[in-house]
């Protein structure tokens, strides 16, 4: 039995795999030689192939597959023909439906022997690989653009942003998905999973397993996350440049997870796993993105009466940067129309049913704030477009809104672009423009489904307000970090207010180190009389919070 490896492989767009074997995509067919003990007689003999895939192969769920013979072939059907003889040599052609279980089969030819038995032949060298097909209009992965299929399913090289909004870096990534070894690395993935193989063919099952077997909590996958500074007894997650060495690591030591990853190498090696299979998949990077811990869809910050932290109730953040996936799918499980690019999230931050997994969550559904749609939606939003709500201890115990920022969340949503090495905002997929309308009514519906829905609302509107800006790119290491302060009052009357005001520390995660500095300032605001003045309608504050070297380093991303 011989496949006819080059041809498929340029057929089905595989020939750059460097793993040995027949590596087919679904929904499009695939030729192969069968090399019988002596000529085959259509009319008296009776052939046909299986394949099997899992540990318990089942016709009824589609793990194991008889491939009868036919006349002509139809599409959407396992169905193999006879196209050419040469003495005991056949040529098949073979049918898969677009909606085949992916992974290794093993290929298994049926004949009936001379004295009416059958006889079975397997050799584990003919075993099939089968993939998703971006290329077939009929696979829920399907994507139309060739340019798009090219970047997403076909580059092993990619750029991943991190960073600041203000001062984004960037580091190239080998995704390197088809290096020899790594398609049996990510079905290893998959079966480590201990996932039912039945499920393999719905790209919306198959990416929510990888979502919680790319971490190693809950089941032991593939990368252990590290946020604590100390890496002696692994490798640092700075240190990593590519998918290839964790993928190889974590097979050959027989999913004994790679220490140590952080977001950006839980997406890189994701995307690495969608393109091996044929999911169109990108990295994306939000910058200042919120961690939404009560599912309340807002970001929030507790204070008591004197307005300082309470600690133990802050557990919500804002991380300078997180990295996580899209990938693109139909989403048949959702009403037309949310389908497209979906965020998946590898980073162990909450439970999704009882697992650290996120996603798929259609980008159609968080940017209108449709959190009810699956999967982990909420947690998604709250990421890109959550508010930044603080809530006040009353004298009672209970607490009041008192101040919202409505624009500090999610800025600059950044993948590569297609076909070159610039950075492509894809903000306006996530979110409406920040500040319009239909942004606002997105984010109303989305909270109306939290858990604070009854104490989210906009607060009364405040007739003095605050803005905090910074010059130039923000804070660099060992230089001076200069904020203003401005306090505008637009009530007819003056205002004395009590300014407190704080500078600290946070890691990119927004995990809080250290205090720099914390002033209280009493300031007289005058009236606003209807014209703009430099004293009547606003006062500014400049103050200087020098960032040490030798005590922060290494603190700030």
């Amino acid at each position: 039995m011989k496949s006819k490896s080059g041809q498929n492989r340029t057929e089905h767009h595989t020939d750059l795999y460097q793993s040995e074997g027949l590596i087919i995509r679904r929904g499009q067919t695939f030729q192969m030689w069968i090399t019988l003990s002596r000529p085959y007689n259509a009319d008296t003999d009776k052939l046909h192939l299986e394949l099997k895939t899992g540990p318990l192969p089942t016709v009824s769920k589609g793990t194991h597959v008889i491939i009868p013979f036919v006349e002509d072939l139809e599409d959407d059907r396992w169905e193999a023909a006879v196209v050419k003889q040469d003495d005991r040599r056949i040529k098949l052609s073979v049918n898969s439906p677009p909606t085949a279980v992916i992974g290794r089969y093993q290929l298994i030819v049926e004949t009936n022997s001379t004295n009416g038995q059958f006889i079975s032949t397997h050799d584990p060298a003919n075993d099939i690989y089968m993939l998703f097909n971006p290329w077939c209009e009929d696979d829920a992965v399907f994507m139309d653009s060739e340019e798009e299929r090219r970047e997403y399913v076909l580059n092993d090289v990619g750029r991943i942003y991190y960073g600041t909004q203000n001062q984004i870096g960037v580091r190239t990534w080998n995704y390197g998905q088809f290096d020899d070894g790594i398609l049996a690395a990510c079905l290893f993935v998959l079966e480590k999973s201990g996932t039912p193989p039945s499920g393999w063919g719905d790209p919306v099952n198959v990416v929510r397993v990888i979502s919680a077997m790319i971490n190693s909590v809950d089941d032991r996958g593939v990368v252990a996350g590290n946020w604590s500074g100390v890496y002696s007894d692994g490798t640092s997650p700075t240190v990593w440049s590519g998918s290839v060495e964790i993928l190889k690591e974590y097979h050959k030591n027989k999913g004994t997870p790679v220490k140590y990853g952080q977001c950006w190498i839980f997406a890189g090696v994701f995307t690495t796993v969608l393109r091996c299979f044929g999911i169109p998949g990108r990295t994306v990077t939000n910058f200042s993105s919120a961690h939404d811990t009560d599912v309340s869809l807002t970001t929030d910050v507790y204070l008591d009466e004197n307005l300082e932290p309470i600690e133990h109730l802050n557990a919500d953040s804002i991380w300078n940067f997180h990295v996580w996936n899209d990938c693109w799918m139909a989403r048949s499980d959702l009403p037309p129309g949310y389908g497209g690019w979906q965020a998946v999230d590898a980073t162990p931050q909450e439970t999704s049913q009882g697992t650290f997994r996120c996603g798929p969550a259609s980008l159609a559904a968080v940017r209108h704030g449709q959190v009810f749609l699956k999967h982990d939606a909420p947690f998604v939003f709250a990421e890109v477009n959550s508010d930044k709500i603080y809530w006040q201890r009353n004298l009672d115990g209970t607490f009041s809104q008192i101040y919202s920022e409505k624009k500090t969340v999610g800025h600059l949503i950044s993948t590569k672009a297609v076909g070159s090495d610039e950075r492509h905002d894809i903000t306006d997929l996530y979110k409406h423009p920040e500040g319009t309308e239909a942004e606002r009514i997105a984010v109303e519906t989305a909270c109306s489904y939290g858990s604070k829905a009854e104490a989210y609302s906009s607060p009364t509107a405040a007739d003095v307000t605050v803005e905090v800006t910074m010059d130039g790119e923000g804070p660099k290491m060992g230089g001076d970090a200069e904020l203003t302060i401005m306090l505008r009052n637009s009530s007819s009357e003056e205002r004395k207010i009590i300014l407190h005001s704080q500078a600290a520390v946070m890691y990119y995660t927004g995990v809080h180190k250290a205090t720099v500095r914390k002033d209280e300032t009493d300031v007289d605001l005058l009236p606003n009389e209807g014209e703009w003045s430099s004293v009547g309608r606003r006062k500014c504050m400049s103050q200087t919070v020098r960032i040490y070297r030798g005590n922060y380093t290494g603190l700030l991303s």
